[in-house]
């Protein structure tokens, strides 16, 4: 199926609704009882996740009552929502604060990314940076779009490929177990310059923009990864999992690297990631 015009505007307009209304009166203003954590000190939960990702999802249900609303939250009670994104007619993804550690720590560097998903594939996504108000967005087959708060807007592109040694880029190595944590973090050392900016909305920003040349994850829950990687790809990217296969709604491991075709890609996996 596609998504009508008025259909997107909507999406749009509730993402940043919920932005102003339930995360920004909350940034640096979070008192103790509203952070909690979730699996460990830095994977949290703060009282601005749990209410944009309901203010979200009510807008969802009262516009397509029908579709499968896969919130990162509500996976925590459910985790049989994930899995049904394989074959699900219409699905909606949510992270409602992506980013929570820098969100909770006072750090600007956040966003809340919204996925569109049918029978399987990611037909479009959006990626708003609460702070600025921008929004990236892209829709299969259209091209990724970076939406200024005024009103401009202009198709961005990644980065043309460069070797080795000139790439920018980051691999979440802090989330990965040894002895693959080890081994490339040492490996990023081979590269210009390497972040770690601890959030997919600004990440996926970046590479798909061109800002630098590659991302890497290991872990791949969906709110996290499939509205960046369709941006990525409608970008002019080369996205795949370690193993070289297409990433798709509904996989959970596998790790992905993001690069500017692929060729980067292959280096960036055999001397980045490695065996």
């Amino acid at each position: 199926m596609t998504l009508s015009d008025p259909d997107f505007d909507y999406l749009m307009a509730t993402v940043a609704e919920a932005a102003a209304l339930e995360i920004m009166p909350r940034f640096r203003n979070l008192g103790a009882g509203d952070i909690s954590e979730k699996t460990s000190s830095v994977d949290l939960v703060t009282e601005a996740d749990l209410l944009t990702e309901k203010h979200i999802t009510a807008a969802l249900n009262a516009r397509f009552p029908d579709a499968l609303v896969v919130g990162e939250e509500a996976y925590e009670v459910d985790r049989s929502v994930v899995p049904a994104l394989s074959d699900a007619d219409l699905a909606f993804v949510i992270d409602p604060v992506d980013g929570t550690f820098n969100f909770a720590s006072g750090l600007p560097v956040f966003g809340t990314i919204l996925a569109v998903v049918a029978k399987g594939e990611t037909i479009a996504g959006i990626i708003h940076d609460s702070v600025l108000g921008d929004t990236v967005t892209t829709v299969r087959g259209a091209g990724t779009y970076l939406r200024r708060r005024n009103g401009q807007s202009s198709r961005l592109a990644v980065a043309p490929a460069v070797p080795l040694s000139e790439m920018t880029g980051l691999i979440s190595w802090g989330h990965m177990d040894e002895p693959d944590r080890s081994r490339i973090s040492a490996n990023m050392a081979k590269i210009r310059m390497g972040f770690a900016l601890n959030c997919s909305a600004y990440e996926y920003w970046m590479v798909a923009s061109g800002r630098i040349h590659f991302i890497g994850h290991s872990k791949l829950m969906p709110w996290d990864h499939l509205a960046g990687v369709l941006a990525h790809q409608e970008a002019g990217g080369f996205t795949a999992k370690f193993d070289g296969t297409p990433y798709r709604p509904g996989e959970t491991t596998g790790g992905i690297i993001s690069a500017p075709d692929e060729e980067s890609w292959r280096i960036i996996r055999r001397e980045i990631v490695g065996a």
